[in-house]
C-alpha cells in the first residue's frame, strides 16, 4: 500500500478510537458501563449492529462457504425469511428479556432459576464463548499478513519478532482500550460511528466489483460450470453438496427459534431506552442487513470468478502459489520448505475452458492439483498420520485465506486502502464485542455472586476492566497456540456447542413457560456439555489418534459400514463415509442431534421433578414486571379483536407504535414476506416444480434478487441510517449529560428479584396478600 492508502486507514481509525475514549466522561455508574445508561435509540443500536455484524471472520467464513456452494443452497435460506420477520416484528425473546430489566444473562438465570445455576451456566457459556472466539484475532492477523503480503517475521534491534503475534497484540490492545474506557457505552458510540463510515465504504466496493466483472460474460459462466448434483445456480440440483447443504438450512431454521435468546444479555441487548426501542432496532435490521448481505455476496463472487475463470488464470496461479508460500512459512519445516514451494510452483497455469473442458466438482476442481501435491509432500515429510494432520491444517488455511490473497491482487491503490480500513474497523468492533460479552458474563455471573457485600460502583467497574484484560490475554495465547482444523463456521459450531447444545430450552422456556425448573435446566446443560466435549475430542484427534487406532485394530471397515448404514436413510444430505483425514460426521450434524436430545431432557426432567417435589409454577408476571408488578401497577385488559387489529397483531404492531413505526413495520413485512418469500421463493419453487428453469434463467433471477433490488435498498438505507444514526447519537449524548446514575441497578439478584426491584415488589406482594385476606374475611 502507498502513503495515501495508509492515511485512509490511520485517520478514520484514530478518530473512532478517540471518540470511544472521550465517552468515558459519561460513565457515572454500573448501568452506564454495562448498558450504556439505557439511553440508546433505535438508529444508534442499528448502526452499532452494522459494525459488529461486519466481521473479518464473518466475511472470510462467508467466502469459504460460498466458494463451495455458490448461490444454489442460499436460495433455500428464503425459508427462514418469514420466520425472521415474525421473530423480529414480535420481538421474540428480546422484548421479554428487556422486560426483565436484567443487565446480563446470568442475572436473568438467577431470577428464573437460582444462584447456583447462574454460576454454573455462566461459567459454561463463558468457556464455550472464549474457546470459539479465541481464534478470531488469529484469523484477522493472518488475513492482514496475506492481504498486505507482509513477512512472517522481522527484526527490531536484533530481536526477531513474529508478525502474526504483533498483529494479534495490536488488535487486542485496540479492543480492550475501548472496553476499559466506557464498556458498552464506549463500544456503542464507537460502533455507531464506524457504521456511518462502513456504509459508504461498502457501497464503493459494491460498485467496484460490479464494474470489474461481467455478470453474463464471467460470473454466470463460472457459476454454471458444475457437475450435476453440485450446481452453484440451480437450487433444485444440490443434492450432492457436502458440509453446506439443505441440512444446514433446516438447522438454521431450528436454531433461529431455539437459540434466539442464547447469546442475549450482553452489550446492546440491554442498552435501549425501552423494550419498544429494542424491538424497533431489530425490525430495522432488515433494511440495515441488505447492504451487508450484498457486500459479502459480491466479494465472494469476485473471488470465485478470479480463481476459476480463464480470463484470470494467470492471476489465479499467482494467488495460489503466494497462498501456499505463506502457509509453508507456518507449517513446513525450513529443511523442507524450498522443496515444498518448488512442488507447488511446478503446478502449471490452468486455463479451464468453460463448455469445452469437463465441468468442475467438489472432488475435482482447479484447486485439486495443489491439494494433491501438498498432501503427497506432507506424507513424505511427516509420515502417514502426522502428514494427514498437517494437510488438514494446510487445506483449512488455503480456503480460509484465499480471499485475502485474492483481494491483494484484485484491488488498485486507494481502493485497497479503503478495504483495509473497512477490515480494521470490522476487526475492532468484533473483538471488543466478543471480549466484553465474555467478561460481562464472567464478572457479573461467576465472580460477583460470591461477594457477600455488593462492591461499590467504582470497584464493580474495575472488576469488569480487569476481567476484560484477562480474557484478552487468554485470546492472545489461544490465537497463538490453537490449531483450527475445520471451516470457520464448523469450528465455531462445535466449540459453542458446549453451551448451545443444551441452553436453548433453558432460555426459551425460561422466558415463555411456567413449568420449566432448575432440575430440567441443569440436566439440559450438563447433557449438552458432555455430548459437545465428546464431539470436540473425536474431531480434534481424528487424523493423528482416532483413525490410526481404528486401523491398528482392524476396525476401519466395520466402523465405516456402520456409519454408512446409519446415515443411509438421510442420503444424500447426510453421508457418513470413512475418511483418514477428517471425521466423517461434521459439526452441524453433531450439533443437531445434541439439540434434539437436550430439548427432550429439559421438558421431561422439569415435568417429572415438579410432580415429585410438588413445586409451584413460576411467577412470570413478577419477573417480566407485568400486572401488579408493572411500574404503574395497572393490569392490562385484553383488547377487543377487530379485522384491523388482527392484521396489526399479525406483524407485531401494538399500541406503542407511532405512525412512523407502523410504516417501518409494514414496509418490512411487504419487502421480506411478500416480495422475498412469496414472490421470490414460493412462486419460483412452484414454477420450477412444473417447468424447471435453465441455468440462464437462474442467472437472471439471482441478478435481480441478490444484486439489483438490494442495490436500490442499500442506497436508500445508506442515507436513511446515516441521518437517523447521527440524530440518535446527538440525543444519546444529550440524555447522558442529564441522567442520574442508578446506584442500585448493578445487576445483582436476591430471591429471584433484582436488588433494584426488591423493595418495591415486597410492598406490592404484601399489599396483594392483604387484599386477598380482606376479601376472604
Amino acid at each position: 500500500m502507498g502513503w495515501i492508502d495508509w492515511l485512509i486507514v490511520i485517520i478514520p481509525t484514530a478518530f473512532v478510537m478517540l471518540l470511544g475514549m472521550y465517552s468515558r466522561k459519561y460513565v457515572h455508574g454500573v448501568a452506564d458501563f454495562l448498558s450504556a445508561g439505557r439511553c440508546a435509540g433505535r438508529y444508534v443500536l442499528s448502526m452499532g449492529d452494522v459494525a459488529s455484524a461486519l466481521a473479518v471472520t464473518g466475511l472470510i467464513a462467508y467466502v469459504e462457504v460460498h466458494y463451495k456452494t455458490g448461490f444454489a443452497v442460499a436460495f433455500w435460506n428464503s425459508l427462514i425469511s418469514p420466520l425472521g420477520i415474525a421473530l423480529g416484528l414480535y420481538g421474540y425473546c428480546t422484548y421479554r428479556f428487556r422486560e426483565t430489566r436484567a443487565m446480563s444473562l446470568g442475572q436473568f438465570l438467577e431470577m428464573r432459576y437460582n444462584r447456583k445455576f447462574r454460576i454454573f451456566a455462566s461459567a459454561l457459556r463463558s468457556i464455550s464463548e472464549m474457546l470459539a472466539n479465541m481464534i478470531m484475532p488469529a484469523i484477522a492477523a493472518r488475513f492482514f499478513i496475506y492481504f498486505l503480503d507482509l513477512p512472517h517475521k522481522f527484526e527490531i534491534f536484533g530481536i526477531t519478532v513474529p508478525t502474526f503475534m504483533l498483529i494479534i497484540i495490536i488488535c487486542l490492545i485496540l479492543a480492550i482500550s475501548l472496553i476499559c474506557c466506557g464498556g458498552t457505552l464506549s463500544m456503542l458510540i464507537a460502533d455507531s460511528v464506524q457504521g456511518m463510515v462502513l456504509f459508504p465504504l461498502m457501497v464503493v466496493f459494491v460498485v467496484f466489483i460490479l464494474w470489474k466483472f461481467s455478470w453474463t460474460g464471467e460470473i454466470i459462466p463460472v457459476m454454471s460450470d458444475r457437475v450435476p448434483g453440485e450446481s452453484f445456480l440451480n437450487s433444485f440440483d444440490v443434492k450432492n453438496l457436502r458440509d453446506f447443504n439443505l441440512l444446514m438450512v433446516f438447522l438454521t431454521v431450528f436454531t433461529s427459534i431455539l437459540h434466539r435468546a442464547s447469546w442475549i444479555g450482553a452489550g446492546y441487548t440491554t442498552a435501549a431506552k425501552s423494550p419498544h426501542e429494542q424491538k424497533m432496532a431489530g425490525v430495522l435490521g432488515t433494511w440495515r442487513g441488505a447492504l451487508n448481505g450484498l457486500f459479502y455476496l459480491l466479494i465472494a463472487l469476485g473471488i470465485i470468478t478470479v480463481l476459476n475463470h480463464q480470463n484470470f488464470s494467470k492471476v489465479a496461479r499467482e494467488v495460489k502459489v503466494n497462498l501456499s508460500e505463506h502457509i509453508a512459512e507456518e507449517l513446513v519445516s525450513p529443511a523442507n520448505r524450498v522443496d515444498f514451494i518448488s512442488r507447488i510452483k511446478a503446478v502449471p497455469e490452468m486455463k479451464h475452458q468453460i463448455g469445452k473442458d469437463a465441468p468442475l466438482s467438489h472432488k475435482k476442481d482447479l484447486d485439486t492439483p495443489y491439494m494433491e501435491v501438498a498432501h503427497k509432500a506432507f506424507k513424505e515429510y511427516e509420515g502417514e498420520a502426522e502428514g494427514n494432520s498437517k494437510f488438514q491444517q494446510y487445506r483449512t488455511l488455503y480456503y480460509q485465506l484465499m480471499m485475502a490473497a485474492g483481494m491483494h491482487r484484485m484491488l488498485p491503490p486507494v481502493i485497497m486502502g479503503m478495504f483495509c480500513l473497512l477490515m480494521i474497523l470490522a476487526m475492532i468492533s468484533t473483538d471488543d464485542t466478543r471480549i466484553f460479552s465474555a467478561s460481562l458474563t464472567v464478572s457479573q455471573d461467576v465472580i460477583l455472586p460470591f461477594f457477600k457485600k455488593p462492591p461499590t460502583p467504582n470497584q464493580h467497574i474495575w472488576i469488569l476492566r480487569i476481567v476484560s484484560i484477562a480474557i484478552g490475554v487468554f485470546y492472545c495465547f489461544g490465537s497463538l497456540f490453537m490449531a483450527q482444523l475445520d471451516y470457520i463456521n464448523l469450528f465455531v459450531t462445535i466449540m459453542t456447542m458446549m453451551w448451545m447444545g443444551g441452553c436453548g430450552p433453558v432460555m426459551i422456556f425460561g422466558l415463555y413457560s411456567r413449568f420449566g425448573n432448575t432440575a430440567g435446566a441443569f440436566a439440559s446443560l450438563v447433557s449438552g456439555m458432555v455430548l459437545a466435549l465428546g464431539g470436540i475430542a473425536v474431531q480434534r484427534n481424528w487424523a493423528d489418534i482416532v483413525y490410526p487406532f481404528l486401523a491398528r485394530n482392524g476396525w476401519v471397515d466395520a466402523v465405516g459400514r456402520w456409519l454408512e448404514t446409519v446415515s443411509a436413510p438421510f442420503n444424500p444430505y447426510v453421508v457418513w463415509k470413512m475418511d483418514p483425514v477428517k471425521f466423517p460426521i461434521n459439526s452441524y450434524e453433531i450439533y443437531l442431534v445434541t439439540m434434539i436430545i437436550t430439548l427432550v431432557i429439559y421438558c421431561s426432567v422439569s415435568i417429572i421433578s415438579r410432580k415429585i417435589t410438588g413445586e409451584e409454577l413460576f411467577n412470570l408476571d413478577r419477573m417480566l414486571h407485568r400486572g401488579i408488578y408493572s411500574d404503574d401497577g395497572i393490569v392490562k385488559q385484553p383488547e377487543k379483536m377487530t379485522v384491523r387489529k388482527f392484521f396489526n397483531k399479525m406483524i407485531g404492531i401494538t399500541q406503542e407504535y407511532s405512525l412512523g413505526d407502523r410504516v417501518i413495520a409494514w414496509s418490512v413485512f411487504w419487502y421480506s414476506f411478500v416480495y422475498h418469500f412469496i414472490v421470490c421463493f414460493v412462486v419460483v419453487v412452484i414454477w420450477n416444480l412444473v417447468s424447471p428453469w435453465p441455468a440462464e434463467w437462474w442467472g437472471t433471477y439471482f441478478f435481480i434478487k441478490t444484486l439489483l433490488v438490494p442495490c436500490v435498498v442499500a442506497t436508500i438505507s445508506t442515507f436513511w441510517f446515516g441521518i437517523g444514526g447521527a440524530v440518535d447519537l446527538v440525543r444519546l449524548f444529550r440524555d447522558l449529560e442529564h441522567r442520574e446514575a442508578d446506584i442500585l441497578d448493578n445487576g445483582q439478584v436476591e430471591g429471584n428479584v433484582s436488588l433494584a426491584d426488591r423493595e418495591r415488589f415486597a410492598k406490592l406482594e404484601a399489599e396483594q396478600k392483604k387484599n386477598k385476606d380482606d376479601a376472604q374475611k
